[in-house]
């Protein structure tokens, strides 16, 4: 018999702890955002952990900026940033006020609702590719910076929500360097992944960008 996701959803508490400590743990939760067409629900499969002021990979390692503002705290908030001036990215603001660290949601397995996100994601081979990557998995759950400092973790109506679902074991849990990130904030093994999920987005190191002449 198999044993349902548990639909609790995750207390402030859970995110009130180190970054190292959440990013694995959230593996096998479920997001939930809640859309004027239907619910849409993904299972998380890949993440990211960034450190704050001891990580030269974070948002917020020069400190508080207009930007980064919302991963200074509360814990359980969500953190969305415009990326290259085409993709928005989801983050998940964990440990305590004003330590800025959080975990980018980089890939899952939609659930539920995913007649909702194939239109959003028409160049998706198959749905193990609609949130295939950070990018791919904010479209595909319909997250831009309107959604900025959302409470992910507040009671009633609320646009995302984060529940247990189902906790993955350590033995399958895989870590090993970030994608795309470089200089010093590079060489932490920092990205958590579930082992031969189909749906983790391929590694890539970073490659510096050409300046055209």
């Amino acid at each position: 018999m198999i044993t349902p996701p548990d639909r609790t959803p995750l207390p402030r508490d859970f995110f009130d702890r180190p970054v190292l400590e959440v990013a694995p743990d959230l593996l096998g939760r479920l997001i939930v955002r809640t859309t004027p067409d239907g619910p849409i629900t993904l299972r998380l499969t890949e993440v990211e952990a960034y450190d704050g002021p001891n990580d030269p990979g974070s948002h917020a390692y020069r400190g508080r900026t207009p930007r980064n503002d919302v991963m200074f705290g509360p814990p359980g908030h969500v953190y969305v940033y415009f990326t290259y001036g085409m993709w928005h990215c989801m983050n998940l603001v964990c440990g305590p006020e004003g330590t800025a660290s959080g975990v980018l949601l980089r890939a899952g397995e939609i659930v539920e609702g995913a007649e909702l996100t194939r239109e959003r994601r028409l160049s998706a081979r198959n749905d193990k590719e609609l949130a295939k990557g950070p990018a791919r998995l904010a479209t595909a759950l319909d997250v831009d910076r309107s959604l900025d400092g959302t409470d992910a973790c507040a009671t009633g109506q609320t646009p995302i929500r984060v529940l247990t679902g189902t906790p993955v074991p350590p033995e399958q849990v895989r870590s090993g360097p970030r994608t795309g990130v470089a200089g010093d904030g590079g060489v932490h093994p920092w990205r958590f992944w579930v082992a031969d999920d189909p749906t983790v987005s391929p590694y890539r190191a970073h490659v510096p960008r050409r300046r055209s002449r």
